[in-house]
């Protein structure tokens, strides 16, 4: 009886040793998913009128394109190892060396450098847009700096510049019964056509001062009416033929000026009268 009570007693104990031993072997073979580690790929194009903005691509073991910042640098970043080509490219400039190979192994790789060059004989264009069309059609935009030049703004108010050098050159716009905002705008070519040179037109208010007189008691062929600047002259006449009525429009006046006014009568001899009295016109 006692070996059987003993066999009793020991075997959940055998048990329990048992389950213990197979939870801890469990917990030992555990372990934390793998995690991919990615890298970076950078360098600089110089000088810097050459490597800025310039598009660098990417291809190989990934595929991406970058543009260099003000420095003329640029990085590809999340990269995975493998080989790689480096290709940049920037409009009238060329690479030395064209291009370069880099292998990404299990580290950031650096220094991919370019050297660019301005293109010899390469020529850019200026360009921008006159707006409202109803100010930019047709305007004349004069060219000035570097090189000199005039075009006309097609329909839709645009104008282009083309066959230019590297140089600083200012844009003029013009156009009768406009003004312009800003009314000239500086443009520097740097190895890439330059866009948006861009004006706005403003229609100028008309302006006119229109005089009159009493009949002259004589028979006269005619009247003739005189301009000046400064009260009492000297005046200008301002009219072509003999004016037969009793009022003239002048309407060359411009905007913020003060005009002095007289009149003369003719007679059929050609013989003319003294001035009349004077009228002031202050134009706003």
């Amino acid at each position: 009886m006692q070996g059987l009570l003993a066999a009793l007693l020991f075997a959940p104990l055998a048990l329990i040793a048992g389950c213990s031993g197979l939870v801890s072997q469990n917990s030992s073979t555990q372990t934390a998913p793998s995690q991919t580690q990615t890298f970076s790929l950078s360098g600089a194009i110089s000088p810097t009128t050459g490597g800025s903005g310039a598009t660098v691509t990417l291809s190989g073991a990934a595929n991406a394109t970058a543009t260099a910042d003000s420095s003329g640098a640029f990085k590809f970043t999340g990269l995975a190892n493998g080989t790689y080509s480096v290709v940049p490219n920037h409009t009238g400039y060329t690479f030395s060396p064209t291009s370069q190979n880099a292998t990404v192994n299990g580290a950031n790789v650096t220094g991919v450098n370019f050297t660019a060059s301005a293109q010899t004989g390469s020529t850019f264009s200026i360009s921008g847009t006159i707006s409202p069309v109803a100010g930019g059609s047709g305007a004349a935009v004069a060219l000035s700096g570097a090189a000199t030049g005039t075009t006309t703004a097609n329909s839709s108010g645009v104008y282009t510049f083309t066959g230019l050098k590297n140089g600083s050159y200012a844009v003029t716009p013009s156009r009768t019964g406009y003004t312009f905002s800003p009314s000239s705008q500086a443009a520097t070519v740097n190895g890439a056509n330059v866009t948006g040179i861009n004006f706005t037109a403003s229609a100028t208010v008309a302006h006119s001062a229109t005089t009159s007189w009493t009949a002259s008691t004589s028979v006269v062929a005619g009247y003739n009416v005189y301009r000046g600047s400064v009260s009492g002259g000297p005046y200008t006449k301002i009219n072509g033929s003999l004016i037969s009525g009793l009022t003239f429009t002048d309407s060359t006046v411009l905007s913020s000026q003060t005009y002095f006014f007289v009149a003369t009568a003719v007679d059929g001899s050609g013989n003319e009268s003294v001035f009349s009295n004077e009228v002031t016109a202050l134009i706003p």
